[in-house]
C-alpha cells in the first residue's frame, strides 16, 4: 500500500504559529512531532511502502528535513509548480504510480490531521482494503460528536451501521452545512464527517478520472511525463500544470462516482481547523486550561495559553474561554468562540503589508535555517544554523558588510581567496564587495550570529 501525503496547504486559521511560509502541517501543535511527521509515522511499517509526498516548491526542504528527523525517506516527493487543489494532486500521484504498478493501492491522506490512535487507524485501513482491491473508491467517515459546520458530511444508506468495522454503502456527500442542518444530521445518526481520507487502487482512480473528469487527464499526464528530477525531487512540468483546473477530488470524482463506500472511524480525529480545536485536542486540565512551557494560568478557566518563544513568559489572570498565543514577532488574543475569525485578522495584516501576515520568523533553506533577531534602518541581526556538511552559496554584496560570530561549532569561511576555520567565540568581518561563503565541516549543527550593516 502506497501512502500519498498531501502536503501543500498554507492554512491561516492557526496564525501566528501557522503562516503561508510555514503552515500548520510542519508545526508541533500536539506532542513533540509536527502533524506531517505524525502522518508519515502513522503510515509506516508492515504493509506500507515509503510515502509519496506531494508538496510545493517552498516546502520541499522542510519535507526532507522533517522526514530525516524521524528516520524516514520518501519514495518520491512530487513538486507542484503551483497549488491546483486535491484532484490534480491525487491524479498526478496515481499516474506516477501507474507506470510502476497499476494494481497498487493508494491511501491518500492530508498531512495536517490529528489521529491519536494510530493502531486503530491502521486497523480501519486494513478493514477497507478488500473493497479497494475490488475496485471501490473508499472514503473514511468520522463518527460525529457535535453539529460541526466546518466539515463536509457523508450520508450513509438506510439501515447501515455507522460504527461498523467494514465499509458501508454511501448515499451522498453533503457540503459544509449551516448550524440547523448540522444539528439535524447529528440527530439522524446516519451521517459521518468527511475526513478527506481515501483508499483506492491506482487502476480504479485513474478510471474514475477518465469517466468523471476527463478534462484533467491530458494536462496532468503531460505534467507527469514532462517532470524533471532535481536534487531528489520530481518537479511536475509547469506549463501543462498551469492549465489544469483547480478542483477538489470531492467535486471532480467523489460526488459523481457510483462505486463508493465509506469506512467508519470512531477512534478520534481532528483536522485542527482552529485554535479551539487545538485547545480541545491538547487535553485541558481540571479547570479546562491548556498551557505550554513559559505560560502560566492564574484563576483561568477553559483557556489556551501558548508561548512559542523560550524566554518569553505569557501569564493569564482571571481569563475564561480565551486563546492567547505569543511569538516574538506576533501575539494573538481572542475569545474561543471567535477562533474562526483568525483568517480575518490575517487578511487585515496583509492589507497593511505586515510581514507577520505570511512570513514565519524562521526561514528554512537546503543548508539549514536562519531567523532575524533584530532589524533596523541600516542593520539586521540574524541567527544562522548550518547543518553538518552543508554550505551556503558563494556570494557578494556591493553595499553591505557582514560580521560573523560563531557561537556553536566551527565554520569554514571563504573570503575572496582566503579560507580559514572560525571556532566558537571567534568572529570574522566580510567587507562590502568581498566574495564569501560559510560551510560547516563538523558533525553537529553550526550556529553563528550575523550582523549586517549598510
Amino acid at each position: 500500500m502506497h501512502p500519498i501525503i498531501l502536503c501543500g496547504g498554507s492554512g491561516t486559521r492557526l496564525w501566528p504559529l501557522s503562516r503561508k511560509s510555514y503552515p500548520k502541517q510542519f508545526v508541533r501543535l500536539i506532542g513533540e512531532e509536527s502533524l506531517f511527521q505524525a502522518a508519515a509515522r502513522r503510515l509506516s511499517g508492515a504493509g506500507f511502502t515509503p510515502p509519496v509526498v506531494i508538496t510545493t516548491d517552498p516546502f520541499r526542504f522542510i519535507v526532507t528535513e522533517q522526514l530525516a528527523a524521524i528516520e524516514t525517506m520518501a519514495q518520491a516527493i512530487l513538486i507542484e509548480p503551483e497549488g491546483r487543489n486535491t484532484a490534480p494532486a491525487v491524479l498526478a500521484a496515481a499516474l506516477w504510480l501507474n507506470a510502476k504498478d497499476p494494481a497498487a493501492l493508494m491511501l491518500v491522506v492530508p498531512s495536517d490531521h490529528v489521529i491519536p490512535d494510530a493502531a486503530a487507524f491502521r486497523a480501519a485501513v486494513a478493514g477497507a482494503t478488500a473493497r479497494a482491491l475490488a475496485g471501490d473508491l473508499v472514503t473514511f467517515g468520522i463518527a460525529p460528536v457535535r453539529p460541526e459546520t466546518g466539515y463536509g458530511w457523508l450520508e450513509l444508506a438506510p439501515g447501515v451501521d455507522p460504527g461498523a468495522a467494514e465499509p458501508q454503502a454511501l448515499v451522498r456527500f453533503v457540503e459544509k452545512p449551516d448550524a440547523e442542518h448540522a444539528t439535524q444530521m447529528l440527530a439522524a445518526k446516519n451521517f459521518l464527517w468527511n475526513a478527506g481520507i481515501f483508499l483506492f487502487s491506482v487502476r480504479a482512480i485513474v478510471a474514475a478520472f477518465e469517466t468523471h473528469a476527463p478534462d484533467l487527464i491530458a494536462g496532468v499526464s503531460a505534467a507527469v511525463s514532462g517532470a524533471q528530477n532535481d536534487l531528489g525531487f520530481t518537479r511536475l512540468a509547469a506549463e501543462p500544470w498551469a492549465a489544469v483546473d483547480d478542483i477538489s477530488i470531492d467535486y471532480a470524482i467523489m460526488e459523481r462516482a457510483d462505486n463508493l463506500a465509506v469506512m467508519p472511524f470512531g477512534a478520534g480525529w481532528s483536522d485542527l481547523g482552529g485554535w479551539d480545536a487545538v485547545w480541545l485536542e491538547s487535553g485541558p486540565d481540571r479547570a479546562g486550561n491548556v498551557t505550554s512551557a513559559h505560560a502560566t494560568a492564574i484563576d483561568c478557566r477553559d483557556t489556551l495559553l501558548r508561548s512559542e518563544t523560550p524566554g518569553l513568559e505569557l501569564v493569564g489572570i482571571g481569563l475564561e474561554d480565551i486563546i492567547a498565543v505569543a511569538m516574538h514577532d506576533a501575539v494573538l488574543v481572542a475569545h474561543k468562540s471567535d477562533a474562526q475569525r483568525v483568517k480575518q485578522a490575517v487578511a487585515m495584516l496583509k492589507a497593511c503589508a505586515a510581514r507577520q501576515a505570511e512570513s514565519f520568523p524562521v526561514d528554512h533553506r537546503p543548508w539549514g535555517w536562519f531567523e532575524s533577531l533584530a532589524i533596523g534602518e541600516r542593520f539586521q541581526v540574524k541567527r544562522i544554523v548550518v547543518k553538518p556538511g552543508a554550505a551556503l552559496s558563494l556570494q557578494s554584496h556591493h553595499y553591505r558588510a557582514e560580521h560573523w560570530i560563531v557561537v556553536v561549532g566551527t565554520a569554514r569561511v571563504t573570503i575572496d581567496d582566503s579560507v580559514r576555520l572560525i571556532s566558537e567565540n571567534q568572529s570574522v568581518y566580510i567587507p562590502p564587495g568581498a566574495r564569501h561563503r560559510m560551510e560547516n565541516p563538523g558533525k553537529l549543527d553550526m550556529v553563528l550570529i550575523e550582523v549586517q550593516t549598510g
